[in-house]
């Protein structure tokens, strides 16, 4: 009955991982098309799309990934010793990321779909996710002081800020008129480096463990996207004062 029930939970995570795969293949494909096409094109809406449930698809199967990962880390992870360990890293971190990058693209969906009424962001599944990810990055901060894994604090002190970054926007009573594309940049570039993130860390404990965890390979991916989400907010800063009229043209 065990060795059925373990058996079970090796397939069931297997099946995840397979999934998180194509869906994140796919991710890191389609992300570069909306970045480089010029924005409002049928390309960008269409690649946007792409990325956008591609980001839903592997989150969810991430979750799938971590929970299964918690249930039985020995044994969805045969080629690593340490119990507590994987629980830490492949459970409760990547339970994190996965949240965040629901918690980006479904944030990042809403601030487009609902820039003509801001109120519509309060909807139910945005909120839930703000929640969600809070609680996520609390118990991977907590995880991380048990077994003694400081890198483990990069996924809740990112998580935190989001929170805070999206329900700062979501709760203002008059958002300028930018300021949803703005927040559109960021959670969608957001997403971007978490996936990229997730395929340079947890794809190298396979290739090369010994840089699974390194500082300076995790950083790649964020480095690039806040230069990305800098660049395009400053971009859209410039063409909306571009579009003022000067007092001497009115």
């Amino acid at each position: 009955m065990l060795a059925s029930g373990t058996s079970g939970i090796v397939l069931a995570f297997e099946s995840f991982v397979v999934l998180h795969i194509l869906a994140g293949s796919l991710g890191l494909v389609s992300f570069w098309i909306p970045v480089v096409s010029r924005k409002g094109s049928l390309l960008h809406r269409q690649w946007g799309r792409v990325f956008t449930w591609a980001m839903l698809v592997t989150g969810t199967a991430a979750i799938g990934i971590s929970i299964t990962t918690l249930i039985d880390p020995i044994n969805t992870h045969p080629h690593l010793d340490d119990a507590e360990w994987i629980r830490g890293i492949f459970g409760w971190m990547m339970l994190g990321l996965a949240v965040l990058t629901l918690n980006l693209a479904w944030y990042g969906r809403c601030c487009l779909v609902n820039k003509s009424d801001h109120r519509l962001n309060l909807e139910w599944r945005n909120l839930s996710l703000q929640g969600l990810l809070l609680i996520a990055s609390i118990i991977c901060a907590g995880y991380s002081l048990r077994i003694g894994e400081p890198i483990m604090l990069g996924m809740p002190a990112i998580g935190i800020a989001t929170v805070a970054s999206n329900l700062a926007f979501m709760l203002k009573r008059e958002p300028a008129s930018i300021d949803w594309l703005k927040e559109h940049i960021k959670a969608l570039v957001g997403a971007g480096i978490s996936v990229y993130t997730a395929f340079f860390a947890f794809g190298a404990v396979r290739t090369i463990p010994t840089l699974a965890l390194h500082p300076g390979l995790w950083s790649i991916p964020l480095v690039v996207g806040l230069a990305l989400i800098i660049y395009h907010r400053l971009q859209v800063e410039r063409q909306a004062k571009a579009a003022v009229p000067s007092p001497s043209a009115r």
